[in-house]
C-alpha cells in the first residue's frame, strides 16, 4: 500500500515513521510513503501556496492550483470536472485523495480498516484557515478529522490516519490477530475465537473499550493483580475481563455502549453500575 502526504511542511515527517511497526513496513516493502512539497508546485518567485478569502475574515486559505497540480503529478485524475461528471479513471475502491480538515467525518477505526483495503492513499494536508473549497469538490473522495478539536495544520492527522491505516495491513504486525483483538476491533470472530484457552481480548465482540491487563510482578506498590487472573478458571478469566472492559466503556467512553453487541446479562452487569440504557 501507498501513502502520498502533500503538505507545506514536508521536514515535519523526517523521521516520523521511522520507529517501530512502521518503520519495519517500510524496510520490508509492505507500506510506501511518500511527502511530497506543496510549494513545488508553484509558480512565483515567493512559492505562494495561501491567498485571503473571498467574502473576508481573518487568517489565510490554500489556494487551489498548487494542491490540484500536486494531486495530478501523481498520476492521479481529478475526482470530476466541472459538469461534474466523475473521471472515469479514478477508481475510488482503489485510491483515495483524502483532504484532512476540521470539517471532515470523524476518522474511527472503521475508517481505517476502509482505507486499509485500497491500494493508495493520498493524504492533503490543511493549513491556516482551511482548503479552498473546489480543491474539495473536484479532488477529493473523503474529508477526515481526528476529532472535536482543532489542530494548527493536517500533518499530525496525516501521520495518525498512516499510522492506524498501515498497522491493519497483512504482515504489519507480528500478530496477525492483534489488529483483531483490540480497542474498537470488529465484530466477534465467532465462538471458536478463543476456545481452549484464555479468552483473547472482549472488544472484538462489539466495539467496547480494552480491559485492564496485569503483568508481573503480582504486587506493586501495595496493588495486587486481581486474583481471578491468577486462578487459571477460563470461564471466571473471560467473564472478569468482560465486565472490566463493559465497566471501562461505560466509564470513559459511554457513547461506545449504543452500538455495542451486548447481552442481557452485559445490561445486567451494566445497569448495576448505574447505566440506564
Amino acid at each position: 500500500m501507498r501513502f502520498d502526504l502533500i503538505t507545506i511542511f514536508p521536514d515535519f515527517f523526517a523521521g516520523i515513521f521511522s520507529h517501530g511497526v512502521l518503520r519495519r513496513a517500510v524496510a520490508g516493502g509492505l507500506v510506501g510513503i511518500d511527502v511530497h512539497d506543496l510549494r513545488n508546485f508553484t509558480h512565483d518567485r515567493h512559492r505562494t501556496v495561501d491567498d485571503r478569502p473571498f467574502g473576508g475574515g481573518e487568517g489565510m486559505v490554500l489556494k487551489p492550483e498548487p494542491l490540484a497540480e500536486a494531486v495530478e503529478s501523481l498520476g492521479i485524475a481529478p475526482k470530476a470536472g466541472p459538469d461534474g461528471r466523475r473521471d472515469s479513471s479514478r477508481d475510488p475502491a482503489r485510491t483515495q485523495v483524502i483532504l484532512l480538515s476540521a470539517q471532515g467525518v470523524r476518522f474511527t477505526q472503521a475508517v481505517a480498516r476502509e482505507l486499509a483495503a485500497l491500494d493508495r492513499v493520498v493524504l492533503l494536508c490543511g493549513r491556516y484557515e482551511g482548503v479552498d473549497e473546489r480543491v474539495n469538490e473536484l479532488l477529493c473522495d473523503r474529508e477526515l478529522s481526528l476529532g472535536d478539536y482543532v489542530l494548527s495544520g493536517g500533518e499530525l492527522a496525516a501521520a495518525v490516519v498512516v499510522d492506524a491505516t498501515a498497522r491493519l495491513l497483512p504482515g504489519v504486525l507480528g500478530n496477525e490477530a492483534s489488529s483483531e483483538f483490540e480497542s474498537f476491533g470488529p465484530a466477534d470472530l465467532g465462538p471458536l475465537s478463543d476456545e481452549g484457552g484464555p479468552p483473547r481480548s472482549t472488544h472484538g465482540s462489539g466495539g467496547l473499550l480494552d480491559y485492564p491487563h496485569y503483568t508481573r510482578p503480582a504486587e506493586f506498590r501495595g496493588l495486587a493483580v486481581p486474583e481471578v487472573l491468577a486462578q487459571g478458571d477460563h470461564a471466571a478469566i473471560r467473564r472478569w475481563r468482560r465486565q472490566q472492559a463493559l465497566a471501562k466503556t461505560w466509564r470513559n467512553r459511554p457513547d461506545l455502549l449504543a452500538d455495542a453487541e451486548l447481552t442481557e446479562p452485559d445490561r445486567v452487569f451494566l445497569r448495576s453500575l448505574g447505566w440506564t440504557g
